[in-house]
């Protein structure tokens, strides 16, 4: 993993982003098992994905900064985009299952929005921590030789909870 980055040290980033443990014995629950469980599949998507992440104050700042990169939202047009989507961004659906393959048609359409700069900073996002659209994105562009890619888990749902401006279709 990129920075020196293990399985281990992003599976404790995963938990304390994706909930906090109550101190008090007495108030534990099951519901650690559910962030657990969402936790270990979010770090061996990215495992597997072989992609960086950024969270949503992180991508906020190079937005602010202006720093140069493509961001694409993974979700439904009509359903997500076009209702709002994070400023810059471009669109390119993918599917929720994790993707095995990926048809020509897609692929061309991929590295046609991707452009030729394999070192482009590239960031992918899509609804929430557990969508895997981002995923799938991220990780075929990796798979692709692209190699400065991003997922941003927290996607338009934590963008919008931070109260970030959003762009819609017209």
């Amino acid at each position: 993993m990129k920075n020196g980055k293990g399985l281990f040290g992003l599976f404790l980033v995963t938990v304390f982003v994706m909930g906090s443990a109550s101190s008090a014995p007495a108030a534990w629950g099951t519901k650690e098992l559910d962030t657990e469980l969402a936790s270990a599949t979010f770090a061996r998507e990215v495992q597997r994905g072989g992609y960086d992440i950024v969270t949503t104050r992180e991508l906020k700042a190079w937005i602010d900064q202006k720093k140069a990169m493509l961001i694409v939202d993974t979700m439904p047009f009509e359903a997500s985009y076009k209702k709002q989507h994070v400023p810059g961004a471009v669109q390119m659906e993918f599917p929720i299952p994790e993707m095995t393959a990926l048809d020509e048609k897609t692929q061309t359409a991929l590295i046609k929005l991707l452009g030729p700069d394999k070192d482009r900073l590239i960031v992918f996002y899509c609804g929430f921590v557990k969508c895997t659209r981002s995923h799938n994105g991220a990780m075929w562009a990796k798979k692709l030789g692209y190699r400065n890619v991003y997922r941003h888990p927290g996607g338009i749902k934590a963008w919008d909870e931070a109260e970030y401006p959003v762009e819609k279709v017209r």
